[in-house]
């Protein structure tokens, strides 16, 4: 959009706020850590996937090309893989076992939570990124990188996998910080570090021999699978190049994921230039000031949240959870409410309701309706006020992805469209039009790309109480029209403890769900 302005954001590696350069002007090669498919994933996990999608539209905003890959991770990653290089039950073994019968093979359970994990992206109105590799489609570049590292002198061999050395990479840790094997002994249990020809406790497996496994590959050092950590590196160069602007992730993962990506792809690459020239990591997310827990009854996955009640969810409308993970920004921790997921929920509806505005006055202007307001702007340049509402909502996207004060300018926006409210001529509502299209493109949060109209709100031809409400709104009207108010104020009562808000005005009576979740 506009070349003055420029990205900046907080450096993991820098520890500070600094413009995002890109080594091709103009151009934003960028990866973000995908998820590990033996789950449904979490609200805590979206909210480090939201970020990779508003760096890729705020850089689109700009003007900037952006090539953008995440990952799906689908072998390799072990349960204990917090601990750099310990034992541990492969994640998706685990799945398949705790699945039962469910499933024929771990295949088909990767298949069926990586189907789930893109219906929630798509729900949640995130963009799909340029390359979604999948780590299973990628083992034979990631053992050819083994085999180089080994060459390099950067990994050895023993009975059990294959090393990275870490004593090799005389930079490891300063992403993470001083990581040397003092201060990893003091943190790691001894009994968990299982392979005593590791020449270094700090050393991480880049691949893992196990003929047992329930996914496996040959390689030159026998039957197993990949480490968890190479996979990045790997498909990260394959279609980015060694050298990429920007790596995003969740905190989690600074150490020792992040970490081993880095002396991984350095070691590779030899040439004394970084890996990435700007990390980013996205803060953990609470639920009601507690940490996200199954045993406290406060984890919720998105699909807890946004399936219908009838399918057991909570019947949240995606675009209300999307405007409430973005309410905090994210390298500050979050807590996630009850009472800002309805918050968000009400001003979803008043986004959608103002589109609704819109959509009328452009239909009235194009039918030539000789009652709709006349006259290119009468309220006094409405699209030099949306103009500078959507530059300072941008200015705030380009400042470290400051979504709270990007929400706050936009809603301006939304009180300027609801103040005109049918006096929006054709002309003025082109201008909310473009300003609507324009903050969808930033934030994402008016309609869902993905359906290719706005998402749909509660009427009365969705809704499964709607004979039944109809029946009292049209028993309500008669009261009203026989003089009965006392009848008509009764029903009313009775609508509202069904759940339903009422809505009189000069073009009838409407009606819709009360926001509750």
């Amino acid at each position: 959009m506009s070349s003055d302005r420029t990205l900046c954001l907080y450096n993991t590696l820098s520890h500070d706020v600094e413009p995002v350069e890109p080594i091709e002007p103009g151009h934003l090669r960028f990866y973000s850590c995908g998820p590990t498919v033996y789950t449904y994933a979490h609200i805590g996990n979206f909210r480090s996937f939201l970020t990779a999608d508003l760096i890729a539209r705020t850089a689109a905003a700009i003007g900037w090309d952006t090539t953008f890959v995440s990952n799906i991770t689908d072998v390799g990653h072990l349960t204990q893989d917090d601990l750099v290089d310990p034992s541990g039950e492969d994640k998706m073994t685990a799945a398949l076992e705790r699945e039962g019968t469910r499933f024929a093979n771990i295949y088909d359970l990767a298949r069926f939570y990586t189907a789930a994990f893109l219906d929630d992206w798509r729900a949640l109105n995130l963009r799909m990124p340029d390359v979604q590799p999948r780590a299973t489609e990628h083992v034979t570049p990631q053992i050819k990188a083994v085999e180089q590292l080994v060459e390099k002198g950067h990994a050895y061999e023993t009975d059990q996998g294959v090393y990275f050395a870490v004593e090799s990479f005389p930079d490891y840790g300063k992403l993470s910080g001083n990581r040397s094997a003092e201060d990893l002994e003091a943190g790691v249990r001894e009994e968990l570090i299982d392979d005593p020809d590791k020449r270094d406790p700090r050393d991480f497996a880049l691949w893992k021999k196990d003929p047992d496994h329930l996914m496996q590959w040959h390689s030159p050092w026998g039957w197993g699978f990949p480490g968890w950590h190479i996979e990045c590196s790997v498909m990260s160069a394959e279609y980015l190049g060694d050298h990429i602007d920007l790596h995003a992730g969740g905190e989690d993962l600074i150490f020792p994921h992040h970490e081993c990506e880095i002396a991984q792809a350095e070691s590779l690459s030899d040439d004394g230039e970084p890996f990435a020239r700007t990390w980013v990591h996205t803060r953990f997310l609470q639920v009601e000031g507690e940490k996200m827990s199954k045993s406290k009854g406060n984890f919720f996955t998105v699909r807890d949240l946004i399936e219908p009640e009838a399918e057991g969810g909570r019947g949240v409308d995606p675009l209300a959870l999307r405007y409430t993970l973005l309410s905090g920004q994210y390298r500050k921790p979050f807590n996630f409410t009850k009472k800002t997921l309805k918050d968000s929920a009400r001003m979803i509806r008043r986004y959608q309701d103002a589109a609704a505005l819109v959509e009328d006055a452009l239909e009235r202007g194009a039918a030539g309706d000789d009652h709709a307001p006349q006259g290119d702007d009468p309220q006094g340049a409405l699209g030099d006020r949306l103009r500078d509402i959507y530059a300072r909502t941008l200015d705030a996207m380009c400042d470290d992805l400051n979504t709270p004060q990007a929400l706050a300018v936009a809603h301006e926006g939304v009180k300027l469209l609801h103040g005109m409210g049918g006096d929006l001529t054709a002309a003025s509502a082109q201008s909310a039009q473009r300003w609507l299209e324009q903050t969808n493109a930033l934030l994402g949060i008016v309609w869902n790309e993905h359906d290719g109209e706005a998402a749909p709100t509660d009427d009365a031809a969705d809704d499964p109480l709607a004979e039944k409400v109809e029946a009292l709104l049209d028993e309500r009207a008669q009261a009203r029209a026989d003089g009965n108010y006392d009848r008509a104020d009764a029903i009313r009562d009775e609508l509202d403890a069904m759940g339903i808000e009422v809505m009189d005005s000069s073009d009838g009576t409407t009606w819709r769900k009360k926001i509750d979740v």
